[in-house]
Parts: structure tokens; sequence; C-alpha cells
């Protein structure tokens, strides 16, 4: 037997999320823009622009930003990996943190 739908039940129409967060532009503002990428630098006047303030301290740039993971195998010395788990629970976190710690201090060789 074939189910009912009914009306209370219809799914919403669903939209990309373009259409959502972003209004297309208008004539006038395109031919803004392109005015305004014809000029240089010096000739835009900026008196309306707010002024820049120093970032707050409480602040963290890139908090929020989360790398992709990527499951690999890897062989560690045995007494290594026991340090790491007697820390506590998080060691592979942690382990992640050191060899992050050591890329960024280190110049990339080729």
């Amino acid at each position: 037997m074939a189910r009912r739908k009914f009306a209370s039940s219809q799914q919403e129409k669903r939209l990309p999320a373009s259409a959502l967060f972003t209004t297309p532009m208008h004539d006038g503002e395109r031919a803004e823009l392109k005015a305004l990428a014809g000029m240089v630098d010096s000739e835009i006047d900026y008196s309306d622009a707010p002024a820049m303030t120093a970032v707050p301290a409480e602040v963290h740039v890139g908090r929020f930003y989360r790398p992709l993971k990527q499951q690999i195998s890897l062989r560690v010395d045995a007494d290594v990996l026991a340090w790491f788990r007697s820390q506590g629970k998080s060691y592979q976190t942690r382990m992640n943190a050191v060899l992050r710690r050591e890329m960024q201090t280190r110049p990339r060789s080729r």
C-alpha cells in the first residue's frame, strides 16, 4: 500500500547556500567596482571607511581553524608511545601538537 502524503509533512525546497547568504549585485554596483578597479590606490577616497584598530589581546587568530585529518599507520618506539599514553587521554592529539610545533619551528627543506 502506498503512503499518503499530507500537506503538513511536505519537505521544504532546498536552496543552495549561495542563494541564502549572498545577494546579487546590481548594475550600478558592478559599474562602481569596475571604476574603482581602474583607479590608482592614491586616488580612492577612504574617508568613509572606519579606522582600523588593533586586534584585542583576547582574540585568537585562527582559533577555530581545524585542518583536515588523515589517518595513517605510524610506527613509533614503544617507550615514546608509553610516555604519551601515560599523560592521559588525547595522547594522539598531543603527539600531533608536538609534530606541528616541530614543523612550524624548522624551515622547510627541499
